[in-house]
């Protein structure tokens, strides 16, 4: 008996939905994000943009072929529609153009493969997805470290590290920078934790990478990471304990902690001098602090739309050239997302971008305070890794940044948005 004929695209459909292959895709696109920087300095842009744009086709496909599965309802906030349409418009103004519109694919097209990781996989997969791909990360970090530190004793420059494992650090890894290797370690050790506490790994597997994370932090040497380290490990005893709570004495506690954050906020910022000698990054906020200051003369040319979109700053362009280097090194951002965000997009762009993240950063409050399932506390501790993060660089605008902050603001969106409650 003759057997039916397939036709090559449903084929393909079937092989593209089907839950393996986004599983794996999912990890791809993780680990894509992270190695970013790494993958740029050994291929160039052009190698790293052929990889985005393989990955965004797969990913279109692979929603193509699970529509009739997935729920878009409400999904996308808002808000980050208006942060990306400012984005778009900046073209028009732009005194760069070709290199905004460049950016601008570059950013939508992370914003599409993080919204397709988002939209495919549920909580506790992504977990997973990110806890696999930071194994593999953390894994070839120190592996780069102790060839260039220990066995060949010789800096890896193209891939920007420096061999000073010998002394303990600080090291980058393959982020290219200690604090963005910090960072990395930062969200790992939340992903390990998050994966230990809901049991979706072997507990060996669990302490063991908990191990490796903790000690890429200390390795790391980085000042901004150990103030966010004190920072996550109060805000993840705040959240144990109004887990812990009635529902009925959550909200008059959530408010406390609220007036509790801003105090604190304004301590620190009184103690500031104090707090950066114990932390020893008072060089580093010397350095910052000019940078800021030029940055911040640039911003009032062009005050309410910005100067126009460009995600990393590209050495050449006006007015990049003008801000004086770092000993000759070219700035690659104003070191602050919320600055760096006001010069390129204005005073509009910045507000877009505080209610973006504000918004996200109270709806995944919301949940890991009220969900039964502690995996849901993991958005909210990720996102306060990178908002404060964000205070000494711009990590949050590009790359790997960039991709885990949508994916935490879509998956918070997905249960917590006002959309979700209109008629079909």
């Amino acid at each position: 008996m003759k057997q039916p004929e397939h036709h090559p695209i449903d084929a393909l459909l079937a092989f593209t939905g089907h839950a393996r292959f986004t599983s794996a895709l999912a990890v791809c696109i993780v680990a894509m994000g992270f190695l970013s920087h790494t993958i740029r300095s050994i291929i160039g842009s052009p190698g790293l943009f052929a990889i985005v744009a393989g990955l965004a086709v797969l990913a279109a496909v692979s929603l193509i072929a699970r529509r009739h599965e997935l729920e878009w309802r409400g999904v996308l906030p808002l808000s980050l529609l208006v942060f990306l349409g400012w984005s778009a418009l900046s073209i028009f103004w732009s005194s760069y153009q070709w290199a905004t519109l460049g950016s601008l694919v570059y950013q939508f097209a992370f914003a599409g493969l993080a919204l397709y990781v988002a939209l495919v996989r549920d909580m506790i997969q992504i977990v997973r997805a990110f806890g696999d791909a930071l194994r593999f990360v953390l894994g070839g970090s120190i592996f780069v470290e102790v060839l260039s530190g220990l066995l060949i004793d010789t800096p890896l420059q193209f891939i920007g590290v420096a061999g000073n494992l010998d002394n303990l650090g600080p090291v980058q890894g393959l982020l290219g920078t200690r604090n963005e290797f910090g960072l990395v370690a930062l969200i790992a050790l939340v992903t390990f934790g998050t994966e230990l506490v809901t049991r979706s790994v072997q507990r060996g597997v669990g302490i063991g990478s908990l191990v490796v994370a903790a000690l890429s932090i200390l390795l790391s040497q980085s000042p901004v990471s150990m103030g966010v380290l004190f920072v996550l490990g109060i805000v993840s005893f705040a959240l144990l304990g109004l887990r812990r709570l009635k529902p009925e004495r959550r909200r008059v506690w959530q408010i406390s902690l609220a007036v509790a954050a801003v105090l604190s906020l304004l301590m620190a910022y009184a103690f500031r001098g104090r707090i950066l000698t114990i932390l020893d990054a008072s060089s580093e906020l010397a350095y910052r602090f000019g940078l800021w200051q030029e940055t911040a003369q640039l911003t009032r040319v062009h005050t309410i739309e910005g100067w126009g979109w460009i995600g990393a700053w590209r050495e050449g362009l006006a007015p990049f050239y003008a801000i004086d280097s770092a000993n000759g090194i070219p700035h690659g951002s104003a070191l602050n997302a919320y600055l760096d965000v006001w010069f390129q997009l204005g005073v509009v762009g910045l507000f877009s971008l505080i209610a973006l993240v504000g918004l996200g950063l109270a709806r995944s409050w919301v949940l890991a305070s009220q969900q039964r399932s502690r995996v849901f506390v993991w958005p909210a501790l990720v996102l306060v890794a990178l908002l404060m993060t964000s205070l000494a660089e711009s990590t949050i605008l590009v790359d790997f940044g960039w991709m885990t902050l949508i994916i935490c603001l879509v998956k918070a969106a997905e249960h917590l948005s006002w959309r979700r409650g209109l008629p079909d």
